[in-house]
C-alpha cells in the first residue's frame, strides 16, 4: 500500500503489515499516515470484514521518532491524520472505525504500539514480547489513548504503575492485567491472529458491527447511554437477511452461511 505499511487481503480480512524493520518499525509521520490509509481501506472495502495488524522485522514496534513527529504535531495542531476526518486507528481523533481489529505482537512493543492495542478488539503476542509505555522517561505523556483506555481496561493500578514510572513488563503480566489475550508461540503467532480473525469474518458482519458498536458507546459514554440503543438498533438488525438466515440455520440444524445484508 505504501512504504512503511503493506496490506493485503485473505477472504474477508484484511492483513495489515508495519513494514520499516530496518528502523525496528519506530513511527515517523509518513507511517502514522500510511497506517491511517490503511485503516481507511479496512473501512471501505465492502468484502473486508475484519482487520489483523502485526509487523515485520524484529520488532512490532519502538514507537515514534519522537522528534520528527512532535515537529508535525505542533504544526498540524495535534492531527497527523492524511485526512482531518479520516479513521484513527488510535481512536482519539477522526472517526470511529466500525470493524474489529486484532493485533498480534512480538518482540519490542512500545508506547503507541500498546496505545494501537488498547483501541483494538483482541490482542496477542509472543512469549518474548516486552511491553513499555515510556512516554515520561522521554518528557512527554501517553497521547495515543493510553491515559483513557489503559486504566479502564486493565485497572487503575496496573496503569499507573507502568504509565508512571516507564518500566518495561512482560508478555506474563500483560496477560495478567488484560492488555493481551492469548501468549503465542512465535511461529504461530500470525497463524493465530488470522485464525480468530477468520472466525469473527465468519459470523454475522451486520451483528458484528452493532455488538463491537454497542460495546464501545458504553465504554465511552456509559452502561444508560449504550442500553437506550439496545432494542432500536435489535429491531434493524431483526430485520435482516443475516438474522432470517441464522435463524434459518438453527431450525435445519446446519453453519450460517452469512452475507452481510
Amino acid at each position: 500500500m505504501g512504504t512503511h505499511i503493506k496490506t493485503e487481503k485473505a477472504g474477508h480480512v484484511l492483513i495489515i503489515s508495519f513494514n520499516r524493520p530496518d528502523q525496528n518499525n519506530a513511527f515517523n509521520t509518513a507511517m502514522l499516515r500510511e497506517l491511517g490509509d490503511a485503516y481507511e481501506q479496512l473501512e471501505a472495502d465492502r468484502e473486508v470484514r475484519v482487520g489483523v495488524v502485526c509487523a515485520e522485522g524484529k520488532h512490532f514496534t519502538l514507537g515514534l521518532e519522537l522528534g520528527e513527529v512532535a515537529e508535525g504535531i505542533q504544526k498540524s495542531q495535534g492531527n497527523l491524520l492524511s485526512k482531518p476526518d479520516g479513521i484513527d486507528p488510535w481512536g482519539v481523533s477522526g472517526r470511529e472505525k466500525t470493524k474489529p481489529v486484532i493485533v498480534a505482537a512480538h518482540g519490542f512493543c512500545l508506547t503507541l504500539g500498546i496505545e494501537l492495542m488498547l483501541a483494538s478488539e483482541i490482542r496477542i503476542a509472543t512469549a518474548s514480547t516486552k511491553f513499555g509505555q515510556m512516554e515520561v522517561q522521554r518528557g512527554v505523556f501517553p497521547f495515543g489513548g493510553a491515559t483513557m483506555r489503559f486504566p479502564a481496561q486493565c485497572g487503575w493500578g496496573n496503569a499507573m504503575k507502568y504509565m508512571l514510572t516507564g518500566d518495561m513488563f512482560t508478555a506474563a503480566e500483560a496477560l495478567r492485567i488484560g492488555l493481551i489475550q492469548e501468549i503465542v508461540e512465535q511461529s504461530k503467532l500470525k497463524e493465530r491472529a488470522l485464525e480468530l480473525a477468520h472466525k469473527i469474518a465468519e459470523q454475522a458482519p451486520l451483528a458484528v458491527a452493532a455488538t463491537l458498536a454497542s460495546s464501545v458507546r458504553a465504554q465511552k459514554h456509559g452502561f444508560t447511554a449504550a442500553a437506550e440503543r439496545l432494542f432500536p438498533d435489535l429491531q434493524v438488525i431483526l430485520n435482516t437477511a443475516d438474522a432470517a438466515e441464522g435463524m434459518k440455520s438453527v431450525a435445519e440444524k446446519r453453519k450460517a452461511k452469512f452475507s452481510g445484508s
